[in-house]
């Protein structure tokens, strides 16, 4: 099997190096996980690159299809903040590449989903001059602000050199191409989803992504499990690595029966 994690915005592959430390004590190595970088989060996107959703699920398959070809077995695809709506394409409408499904975002998909105050500034002609002040902010402060959050502080220092114009251009493109009612759209397809097996993480302390109603909502709609996770909140798998890893992996043993049954393998 291969953990796949895909992380969101504004993020690097950093934040997923507190869990995957705690995860080696449950036996997944780092031969057993591959963190992805969305193009423009953590990467260069190429020129281009429009960063519409479409493209992002576009990239995510070629990524998941690449794995596949070299022989990475059965994968478990895990999604953080917009890695989990990407996620979320895949098991709609690839799930033939993976084994399972995890996203800490499935409240987006709700039909009554609104997107945060920052969300909408992007979206907005008032976007611009936001993330010129986002990318343009000193580095301390950038630390420290992502920091309080919920990254943590060593976290948050990996991730602030990458806050930059291209990620800029991207954070733009994609919320705009995100604006409502084009969420609630696509999760009119939801109950694709339960193709596979789906785990739907509630962080109690999360105030992006909806609220325990819709999560649960959406879920159900999706024939998944939610496990909802107290006293954290956006960056549960940065403030609490050891319980975010018991999470993960004990998610994917209880896999390794059923997926051979399901997959007919």
């Amino acid at each position: 099997m291969t953990l796949v994690l895909v992380h969101g915005n504004p993020e690097t592959t950093a934040i997923w190096d507190p869990m995957r430390a705690a995860l080696e004590r449950h036996g997944i190595g780092p031969d057993d996980v591959v963190a992805l970088s969305p193009p423009g989060f953590g990467v260069p996107a190429p020129n281009d690159f429009g960063a519409t959703m479409n493209e992002y699920r576009d990239w995510l398959t070629a990524e998941l299809e690449e794995l596949q070809a070299g022989g990475a077995g059965p994968i478990d695809l895990l999604g953080h903040d917009w890695g989990g709506g990407h996620v979320m394409r895949i098991a709609m409408e690839r799930p033939d590449l993976i084994r399972s499904w995890c996203t800490d975002v499935i409240g987006l998909f709700d039909p009554d989903y609104e997107w945060h105050d920052a969300a909408q500034v992007w979206q907005s002609p008032r976007g611009e001059a936001s993330i010129e002040r986002m990318i343009n902010r000193p580095d301390d402060e950038s630390v420290a602000f992502y920091a309080g959050l919920g990254m943590g502080p060593e976290v948050s220092a990996a991730v602030v050199p990458h806050v930059n114009a291209d990620m800029g251009r991207c954070i733009l493109a994609l919320y705009r191409d995100a604006s409502q009612p084009a969420m609630s759209d696509l999760g009119f397809n939801i109950a694709a989803a339960g193709q596979r097996p789906g785990l739907c993480i509630l962080a109690a302390g999360d105030h992006f992504t909806g609220g325990g109603v819709m999560h649960r909502r959406v879920a159900k709609r999706a024939g998944a499990r939610v496990t909802e996770l107290l006293d954290v909140g956006h960056w549960w798998m940065c403030e609490n690595p050891g319980f975010a890893a018991h999470t993960v992996a004990s998610w994917m043993t209880s896999l390794e029966g059923a997926s051979a049954a399901r997959l007919g393998t």
